[in-house]
Formats: structure tokens, C-alpha cells, sequence
């Protein structure tokens, strides 16, 4: 599955190591015995690094760890993972790794048929997590009139979208969905709007069939799915048939492993993703353990692309699967199932443990009746009973950041 030559793989490699080598002491210490990498066999001898290693050279050197290749004084950019499955980590970019952020950006929207003439709304907070601020910082070099609505009321954000005449929204996808439904509220007609483009990241949805169709069919708009890590770089570029993402292999090298192992997954098979980045060396990940999991194919893809497509986006995270009488479920799965039945409504995954086994309750913002339609479809279509239980309406609400919709009371004392 590795593809080694479409990004000069060895010339690549071998210059990320020299610049950051010299003074970059965490990778001192991680390849004290690495050399010149002359093959894909000598890359792949590279040790994986896992989350975990960043956030405890972090603790240990603390505010911002050893892995920086440059003095604090030549960074210009902070960032901070959510910290939804630790502690946050710090991350920091100079001016040069901040503008190869913007440029991985620029070739996500100009994949996307996104031009200078167009006018960006970006409905995200502008909080200290990566969000979309180098997606602003790339609009901008690609010449788009950046419009940004951090600190406005969703109400206040649609009244933009029209004013302004925005033709790209970007955000969560399931602020999207927040936003159609606010808009039935205030009676604004989306399909008044001059959107035309609706691209989205920091949560799986905008390649789930059920909720990428509800986005598409209530903004009656293109919609481009996007993957990308604080740690790692805007990677994802959205497949415009909507078969998923596919990796911009010019900046990035892509692997595929099975789950708690280093061995590699067949095209195809449910891994993990494990990433390099290419051109920051400012702040460097080789063999990144990313935690997505994915399903990797090779070839041309019916969009035009010959970059390695993830069939389906993101699938899941590999620590949020969840095992269910024998099979294992993700909750990207059940938003399927969900958007399916119940349109726009917000949802919350609860887990708990009975014995050995988990078990799943499903508070939907919904009536009883489509309640037991949901429960019904999902154990028809995946086959698990599942308690799908009314909500009140409003009770889940949903931010313009990631949607925290599962709770997890599995080790709850």
C-alpha cells in the first residue's frame, strides 16, 4: 500500500532528516541509529510514533516537548490538540511550515473546483484547536474573500451566509445540519442562498451516505468531505463523487496498518492510518499513528484522482469502536442508520457495560415513533438491538466544533 516514488520518497525523507537532525531532540533520541533512508525497506525500519510519545515528552519538558527543530523565537503559530482522548498537546509552526499548511489547503479547495472568485464563509470558533485556520490562512492565498463568524449566534452566522452572498460554508458536518435547522426556524430558505460548496472536517460525516446526502439535499450544494490532524497537516483531499478522501501523496506519505500491529492491512481492509509529513519540519511526525481507521484502495478513482483513496472517509477512531454481543459497531454507522430515518435530528451515543459485554443507548431528539424506526432499521440493517430513546427537543445541543455526541460510561465508578 505504500506508494514511495509519486513525492521523490527518498530525496524527501532524507532532506526532512537533515534539516531536523541537527537540533531536534526528541528525533535525536527516536533515530539515534537511523542513517540515509535508500529504500522503502530502510523507511519502513523507521519506528511508529504514537500520540501517547508526544504527549509525555511534552509533560516531561513542558509547555511544548522536544520536538521542535528551531528556537521557541522562530515559531509563530500555536495550536492545541481538543484533548478529547488525553491531554492536549501543543503544537507549534513557523512561518515557513505555516504557509506549507496554507498551500496543502490551497490544493484541498482548488480539488474541491474552489477559485479566487469565490467567497469562504468558515463557521468554527477560531479556538486555540487547528479548526479551520489554516484553511483560512490557504483561502487567502488562493486569493478568496475570507469571511470569518467566530463569536456570532448560529441565527446571526445564516444572516451572514445571505448578506455577504458566501458561496463555500465550511464547518463541522453536523453544524451543517445544525444550521438547516436553524434555518427552518428563522425562515430562511437555504436554497436562496448563493452556496455552492460546502466542505467539512474535524468529525466523520460528510462521507456517511445518510448525512452527506441530508447536507447535499438541504444546502443543494456540492459537499466535500476533509481529514487533516493538528499533528499532522491537512492530508485529505474530498473525492467529488463522494466516495471518500483521497491522501495529497505530494506531501504526505500514507500507510495502512492493522489495528495494535505494525503489519501492514491489504487494500481494502479496516486499518489504521499511520501518516508523514513531508514539508514540515518545523514540528515533524514520521510514521504517525494517526488512530483513524480507514479502508485504503489504490487506483483510478471515477473522480480522476490517482492518489490513494480512504474509502469512506474516516470510518471511525480505533479507540471508539464498540464491541456489541460479538460484532463491532462504529458509530459512524449508526449516524448512517440515524440520518437515514430521522433527518436532522441531534443524537447522543451512550455506552455502558453489562458483565463483560457493552450495550448502547441512543438518546435521539425525535419522536417515540421514529424512535422505534431508528431501533427498528439498525437491527435490521446492522443486525444488534439497540435502545433508541426519545430526547427532549434542544437538549443535545450542537457547537460549531466537534460533536461530542458519544458518552462513554464503560469504567465509570
Amino acid at each position: 500500500m505504500l506508494e514511495w516514488n509519486r513525492n521523490g520518497g527518498i530525496a524527501r525523507v532524507n532532506g526532512l532528516l537533515d534539516e531536523i537532525l541537527p537540533s531536534n531532540r526528541f528525533y535525536q533520541q527516536r533515530l539515534k541509529v537511523s542513517g540515509p533512508c535508500r529504500s522503502a525497506e530502510d523507511f519502513l525500519a523507521v519506528p511508529m510514533l504514537m500520540k501517547k510519545e508526544l504527549v509525555a515528552d511534552a509533560l516531561a519538558h513542558p509547555p511544548y516537548g522536544t520536538n521542535l527543530t528551531y528556537p521557541l523565537e522562530r515559531y509563530v503559530r500555536y495550536h492545541q490538540t481538543s484533548g478529547t482522548t488525553g491531554t492536549p498537546l501543543r503544537v507549534l509552526d513557523t512561518a515557513e511550515t505555516w504557509d506549507w499548511w496554507g498551500r496543502c489547503w490551497v490544493e484541498v479547495l482548488r480539488s474541491a473546483g474552489v477559485t479566487a472568485k469565490d467567497r469562504l464563509f468558515f463557521a468554527f470558533s477560531f479556538a486555540p484547536s487547528i479548526g479551520f485556520w489554516s484553511a483560512y490562512h490557504g483561502a487567502s492565498m488562493l486569493g478568496c474573500l475570507c469571511i470569518p463568524a467566530g463569536g456570532t449566534s448560529s441565527s446571526q452566522r445564516l444572516r451572514m451566509i445571505l448578506d455577504t452572498g458566501a458561496t463555500v460554508l465550511l464547518c463541522t458536518p453536523s453544524y451543517a445540519l445544525h444550521l438547516a435547522e436553524v434555518s427552518r426556524r428563522e425562515g430562511i430558505n437555504l436554497r436562496d442562498l448563493q452556496v455552492r460548496i460546502t466542505i467539512h472536517a474535524g468529525e466523520p460525516g460528510a462521507s456517511i451516505p445518510g448525512t452527506r446526502a441530508r447536507i447535499q439535499e438541504t444546502w443543494n450544494a456540492l459537499v466535500i468531505d476533509h481529514a487533516g490532524a493538528t499533528e499532522v497537516g491537512a492530508y485529505g483531499l474530498g473525492c467529488l463523487r463522494g466516495r471518500g478522501v483521497h491522501v495529497n501523496e505530494e506531501e504526505f506519505i500514507a500507510e495502512v496498518v492493522r489495528p495494535g500491529t505494525c503489519e501492514p492491512a491489504a487494500e481494502g481492509e479496516l486499518g489504521e492510518l499511520v501518516i508523514t509529513n513531508l514539508g514540515r519540519g518545523a514540528w515533524p511526525v514520521i510514521r504517525y499513528r494517526t488512530g483513524d481507521l480507514v479502508r485504503a484502495r489504490r487506483g483510478l478513482c471515477e473522480c480522476g484522482s490517482s492518489y490513494l483513496l480512504l474509502d469512506g472517509g474516516i470510518v471511525g477512531r480505533a479507540d471508539e469502536m464498540i464491541t456489541v454481543r460479538g460484532m463491532n459497531v462504529f458509530p459512524s454507522a449508526l449516524e448512517d442508520v440515524i440520518r437515514s430515518v430521522a433527518d436532522l435530528a441531534e443524537y447522543r451515543i451512550i455506552v455502558t457495560k453489562n458483565g463483560e459485554m457493552d450495550e448502547l443507548v441512543v438518546e435521539l431528539e425525535a419522536s417515540r415513533p421514529q424512535c422505534n424506526q431508528v431501533s427498528q432499521t439498525i437491527r435490521h440493517q446492522m443486525g444488534i438491538r439497540v435502545n433508541v430513546r426519545p430526547a427532549a427537543p434542544g437538549s443535545l445541543s450542537c457547537s460549531d466544533g466537534k460533536a461530542g455526541r458519544i458518552v462513554d460510561l464503560r469504567h465509570a465508578r
